[in-house]
C-alpha cells in the first residue's frame, strides 16, 4: 500500500495549492486559526521547496556541464 502522504501525481500538490488560473488559492492568502491546518500547509510548503531546491540543482549541473564542454571545445580549436 503506498503511502498517503507521496501523492502519484508529482503536479498534485502543485493544483491544490494553485488555483487553475496560477493564481494562488483563497485558502493560501486567508489566515487560519487552526494550528493542525497550519502545520499541514507548512508540510506542504516545504515539500515544494525541497522539489523545488532539487530541480535548481539539476540546472544548476546541467549548465555547469555545458560550461566544461564548452571549455574543452574552444581549447580543441586551432589557433587562429
Amino acid at each position: 500500500m503506498p503511502d498517503e502522504k507521496t501523492p502519484q501525481d508529482p503536479f498534485e500538490m502543485f493544483r491544490s495549492l494553485w488555483g487553475p488560473l496560477g493564481v494562488p488559492m483563497p485558502g493560501l492568502a486567508m489566515p487560519t486559526l487552526d494550528p493542525k491546518e497550519v502545520e499541514k500547509r507548512i508540510v506542504e510548503l516545504r515539500s515544494v521547496e525541497g522539489w523545488l531546491s532539487m530541480n535548481l540543482n539539476m540546472v544548476k549541473f546541467a549548465i555547469q556541464g555545458l560550461e566544461v564542454q564548452k571549455a574543452a571545445l574552444q581549447a580543441m580549436q586551432p589557433k587562429k
